[in-house]
């Protein structure tokens, strides 16, 4: 990540910081859990992984998880706004080299995160690699974004079969993002993506993957 890309995303975040102190998380919970049809019981004993997590607390509703990371490149200067406060654990790393054994986790996400790295194929082998036979990948993204300074990667709805050469695809839903709503609030609107409409506009894809339990790198 560039200086200019770090300095950018920390503009954002001290912006938000100054007008909502604390940062929102109260959606993390449901998101997590009922849009992908899980129970929190279901995260209990588990590892949890948050890729490009951000800064505010997206695991600290998740007790009991016997670890909860979340890792981004900024999250040294994320104690800037807030998260010396959170009982999640942060770890600066980009997604192309996450600093954790193979399969070390039984559940890894990435929410409105995966557009935001600059080689999304090795953050998603990375993930994978990540990832325990037989665990979870849940994965929320805009879709049809056009690249930006923070944002380098757009992706077309393609993205879940590239990500299903490594991890099986459980679920797929497909939505269209009306501005200025932003991805989280589309997904709660529930309008589903139209294909005949032929319009140049955003979309926002929710996936939940499996990692095979004979898993090959």
């Amino acid at each position: 990540m560039s200086h200019r890309k770090y300095a950018a995303e920390m503009d954002y975040w001290r912006r938000i910081y100054a007008a909502q102190r604390p940062l929102a998380r109260h959606h993390f919970e449901a998101f997590f859990t009922t849009h992908f049809g899980l129970d929190a019981s279901f995260f209990r004993g588990k590892s949890v992984l948050d890729v490009g997590c951000g800064p505010r607390g997206s695991l600290e509703w998740a007790d009991g998880t016997v670890l909860r990371v979340g890792a981004d490149p900024l999250a040294v200067l994320y104690r800037e706004v807030g998260t010396r406060e959170h009982r999640m654990r942060y770890v600066s790393a980009v997604a192309e080299r996450l600093p954790f054994r193979d399969g070390a986790f039984d559940i890894v996400s990435s929410f409105n995160s995966l557009d935001h790295v600059d080689n999304p194929m090795v953050a998603i082998a990375e993930i994978a690699r990540a990832l325990a036979p037989g665990g979870h990948f849940l994965l929320l993204t805009e879709i049809h974004r056009k690249p930006t300074r923070t944002e380098p990667a757009a992706f077309s709805w393609d993205i879940a079969t590239i990500i299903g050469r490594y991890l099986n695809l459980a679920e797929e839903r497909r939505y269209e993002k009306a501005d200025p709503r932003g991805m989280y609030d589309s997904i709660i609107a529930g309008v589903a993506w139209n294909p005949n409409d032929p319009s140049d506009r955003y979309g926002v894809l929710s996936a939940k993957f499996v990692k095979p339990m004979a898993y090959a790198s």
